[in-house]
């Protein structure tokens, strides 16, 4: 039997393990990304490892999150960054030089390479075939020393594309019908892989927007076969010598299949706030918008502005619309601006913001109070824009360029038969001064560190018995946002654990992290998919500073997960999810005999004392897994052994 393209790049950098499903995998890491929100953190992680140079064949460390600078912080950590940079053989991308996911696919995503990046979203440059994985911080710290990633095999669920694409309808809609069809809990577990005859009707730009979604699905990663379009697009990029031809073997296995009719797909809409919440446009044609937001590491690619300007030329938008634009990359800025798109998209009424996050990470731009905000980003969880109770709209740049004209929701099917025509270039302006290499003298780079920055938190070995009360009990789809918001005031304190803890939960209950300190830490209690959207793995670092030793849930999102278990909390599961429905917050829980009980395939009992019952839960562990938490977390596990 043949081998699909999961399998494939897998084997090539299989380390430990083998490729059966659910089973425990070490694999080889070509490439490393970072950005400012969580690359310093993932760096004092790198120093405190003790490893003096990277051992990758590629780390790149760039600046796009945090990029309002409102005090010193920001600034601070971007010095640090450049000379850790400098020191430690990593690139260094500078502020202004655009936003990670668009950057790498345009100047170092390879096929058939892996990468493993401290961002969710880190699977878009799985539009170039390659493997593409977001992790915690630490996670990535350990990749750069050499170390392998440990995940467990995913299935491969096959996603066939049929026909082509009809007027006005574009790749974000494909992915948006995934995310109807699968949720946002979907993809747990499991790694998309695309195919069909459809997949040739894509650019790269096309298939990237599909990718960098996938990771709303819960996906471990999303992949596309290496063809004749990515070596068109590396090509354009002054890349050939890159590509090589990577597909699957016709008689290659899979664990589902998913096909999709490229013909009957109209324009699609997540609604407020979760992006499986996939709607026709024409559903809710006709409210009212008040602002749009075109950009962030989705729909930020030359191709997509070049659309939008395009529709927008001669025109002026809505007077009650606030439309934002946000080129991906330098690159696709200054081409927009020597081709005259930019004056086309400024004179049609457009605010132009840096290349950067921005919006969608709640830096800057939040929507009015009760209104709607139409985006092409990937994210729309309650709260994120800044704005409380917002009403934030995901949908493709066609979409959201119809909306700002209109001042209401529109099927862009309504202005005309097709759809202004883009090209993609021949060759893409290259210009990659404003990456800058490390030092050839590292030994003389002395690292900036401001006062923000803050020794790492760590903790030691875990506790026999873990006992505390239950601080809060949460419902399904706690994302990390829920757990420690984005955002202006709170993105800056990234670098300082002590003071970025005051903000845990703070979205759900002011008081949590009073509570949590005068009772010396405790327990969490949620539901299904706990953990759900970022890899910031403060999300875990901050619960750990505050004590948090175990979190019961009835099911978790990857990344969170790891993290957990990378700073030593417990990740328990329900068995039986009645249990979940007894417990009341303020309960006092008691685990005792952790150390002999905590085994592969072994349950744990929780005893409610308040309750007076007692329950049986699950961990899920692998053995190593049990002794990185036994150890304390994985920084304290890796210390005790050498990367070779």
């Amino acid at each position: 039997m043949g081998k699909n393209l999961v399998q494939k790049i897998f084997e090539s950098h299989r380390v430990s393990g083998t490729l059966e499903t659910h089973r425990e995998i070490a694999i080889r890491i070509d490439q490393t990304l970072t950005q400012d929100a969580t690359g310093t953190m993932a760096y004092l992680q790198f120093e405190a490892i003790g490893i003096p140079r990277v051992r990758t064949k590629l780390s790149v460390s760039y600046v796009d999150h945090n990029m309002l600078q409102t005090g010193f912080e920001n600034a601070d950590d971007h010095r640090f960054l450049q000379t850790f940079a400098a020191k430690y053989g990593i690139l260094f991308s500078r502020p202004g030089n655009g936003i990670c996911h668009q950057i790498h696919l345009e100047r170092f995503a390879k096929p058939g390479e892996t990468l493993l990046g401290s961002d969710s979203h880190t699977p878009n440059a799985g539009a170039m075939g390659m493997i593409a994985i977001g992790a915690g911080g630490l996670d990535v710290a350990i990749a750069m020393g050499g170390g392998p990633y440990y995940l467990k095999m995913p299935e491969v669920v096959l996603v066939t594309l049929k026909n082509r694409l009809r007027p006005w309808v574009t790749s974000k809609d494909i992915i948006l019908e995934l995310l109807r069809q699968v949720t946002v809990k979907g993809g747990v577990g499991k790694a998309f892989e695309f195919g069909g005859p459809g997949v040739k009707t894509l650019s790269i730009p096309e298939r990237a927007t599909i990718a960098n979604l996938g990771a709303e699905l819960g996906a471990t990663t999303t992949l596309f076969p290496s063809d004749e379009r990515t070596h068109q697009f590396l090509k354009a990029q002054g890349r050939e010598q890159d590509w090589i031809s990577l597909e699957a073997d016709p008689d290659a296995p899979y664990d589902q299949v998913i096909e999709i009719d490229l013909r009957d797909l109209e324009p699609l809409i997540a609604q407020p706030s979760s992006p499986d919440h996939v709607i026709p446009v024409r559903t809710v044609a006709g409210r009212a918008v008040k602002q749009v937001c075109i950009g962030s590491c989705n729909n930020s690619s030359y191709m997509d502005l070049m659309s939008v300007a395009k529709m927008l030329k001669r025109k002026k938008i809505h007077p009650d619309v606030s439309l934002t634009i946000t080129p991906g990359s330098k690159q696709v800025f200054e081409m927009i601006a020597r081709n005259g798109a930019l004056a086309d998209l400024i004179q049609a009424g457009a605010r132009i913001l840096e290349s950067a996050c921005g919006p969608c990470i709640g830096m800057g731009q939040a929507p009015p109070s009760d209104s709607i905000s139409i985006r092409t980003m990937n994210r729309n969880f309650p709260g994120r824009s800044g704005t409380p109770n917002d009403q934030v709209y995901l949908a493709s740049p066609l979409v959201a360029a119809a909306c700002a004209l209109e001042g209401s929701i529109i099927d862009p099917r309504d202005l005309g038969e097709r759809p202004p025509r883009v090209v993609i270039p021949q060759a893409f302006l290259i210009d990659d001064r404003m990456i800058l290499p490390p030092s050839a003298d590292p030994e003389k780079v002395m690292i900036e560190r401001g006062p923000n920055i803050k020794p790492l938190p760590t903790r030691g070995p875990l506790e026999n018995l873990v006992e505390g009360n239950v601080l809060l009990k949460l419902g399904d789809h706690i994302t990390t946002d829920h757990i420690l918001p984005a955002g202006a005031k709170v993105l800056p304190l990234r670098s300082n654990i002590p003071a970025i803890s005051e903000h845990l939960f703070e979205r759900i209950d002011s008081s949590f992290a009073k509570r949590a300190k005068a009772m010396g830490g405790g327990i969490i209690v949620g539901g299904e998919n706990y953990g759900q959207g970022s890899s910031r793995e403060h999300a875990a670092l901050a619960p750990m500073f505050l004590g948090i030793r175990a979190i019961l849930v009835k099911s978790y999102a990857r990344i969170h997960r790891s993290n957990l278990i990378n700073f030593g909390i417990l990740p328990l599961i329900f068995i039986d999810p009645k249990d979940f429905e007894t417990i009341q917050q303020g309960d006092y829980l008691r685990i005792e005999g952790i150390h002999d009980r905590l085994q592969v395939n072994r349950t744990l009992t929780v005893q409610n004392v308040t309750q007076k019952q007692e329950m049986e839960v699950s961990h899920g562990l692998s053995q190593r897994e049990i002794e990185i938490l036994l150890a304390g977390g994985l920084l304290n596990y890796t210390r005790k052994r050498t990367l070779g």
